[in-house]
């Protein structure tokens, strides 16, 4: 039961954590009746990272999915929650015609993404491209397997794991209400929340506000912070610096794979996307104009 403080109004009690996770930061913010029981929700938010972190992040050689890149083709068993995700991940491939793809770690490479960039060799690209592609991912759900279709193609999770982590950590914490910051992309539940998109040239100010309602995730894409380390995967080459995506949705998940495909469809595509698919979104540009989705338009002023 909630605590009742004098003046006769329900008491909330609150606990805030922030830790190194997965390369980033995450910011936890829990509220509830009961300290000793958010201090326990906290811990059960940092094992579930760490479970997620262990099975899916490839800059770890031991992962299920690290396995999976190196296997050239062999069926790797993975648990149903992994052909789940995966198979979340596919469908939103098809649904973005190719701009989202969990299968581009081969263009990851060819342009040395996670060593800091470079410029490929001839036909680095090329051959890249015939080993990137979501049709690769072959899941196969009897068998309780996945494979990859290409010896050199592989998963390439920076697009969507951290969002599934901040849908699976909500799971895992069961507090009343909260909020996580994971790398800047918010996940909230519980009460409606007033929350700010930076501008795409200075992180440190923002451009517009918004009202989240109970249970959303607010995730931004954009190059200006770590240079044009977004991938097209239908043509290999890296997406233009234009400005940022902020989408919106009711999962983390859905909101970083939203965010993602929309930035690389880019400013002129990407609206007329968002609206047909009824998806709240925002195109922010570096010449300071702002396109709105009429579902993003909805969540900019407190009801």
């Amino acid at each position: 039961m909630w605590k009742q403080a004098p003046s006769g109004i329900l008491e909330c009690l609150t606990v805030d954590r922030e830790v190194l996770c997965m390369g980033t930061r995450l910011g936890i913010h829990l509220e509830g009746p009961d300290r000793r029981q958010l201090q326990e929700a906290s811990s059960r938010v940092l094992e579930e990272m760490d479970r997620i972190e262990e099975a899916c992040s490839t800059w770890r050689q031991d992962s299920l999915w690290a396995r999976l890149n190196a296997a050239q083709g062999r069926p790797v068993h993975l648990d149903p929650e992994w052909l789940d995700l995966l198979e979340i991940c596919q469908s939103w491939s098809r649904r973005s015609g190719g701009a989202f793809d969990p299968c581009i770690r081969a263009l990851m490479d060819a342009w040395a993404v996670r060593e800091g960039g470079r410029t490929p060799a001839a036909g680095a690209v090329d051959r890249a491209l015939q080993a990137t592609g979501w049709h690769l991912l072959e899941l196969d759900r009897q068998a309780g397997t996945a494979r990859l279709g290409h010896p050199e193609a592989g998963l390439e999770e920076g697009g969507f794991v951290k969002g599934y982590a901040l849908d699976a950590a909500r799971r895992a914490a069961r507090a009343p209400s909260g909020w996580f910051d994971f790398g800047g992309q918010i996940l909230s539940w519980g009460t409606v929340r007033e929350v700010a998109v930076a501008d795409p040239g200075d992180r440190h100010g923002a451009r517009l506000s918004l009202v989240l309602p109970d249970s959303a995730s607010l995730s931004c894409s954009g190059c200006s912070e770590r240079g044009r380390h977004l991938l097209d995967p239908r043509t290999g080459a890296p997406c233009p610096d234009w400005g940022l995506v902020a989408g919106v949705a009711g999962t983390g998940l859905d909101a970083e794979l939203l965010s993602t495909a929309l930035y690389v469809h880019g400013p002129e595509a990407g609206p007329a996307l968002a609206r047909e698919w009824g998806a709240a979104a925002a195109f922010l540009r570096h010449d300071g104009t702002v396109r709105e989705s009429p579902a993003f338009q909805r969540l900019r002023h407190r009801p």
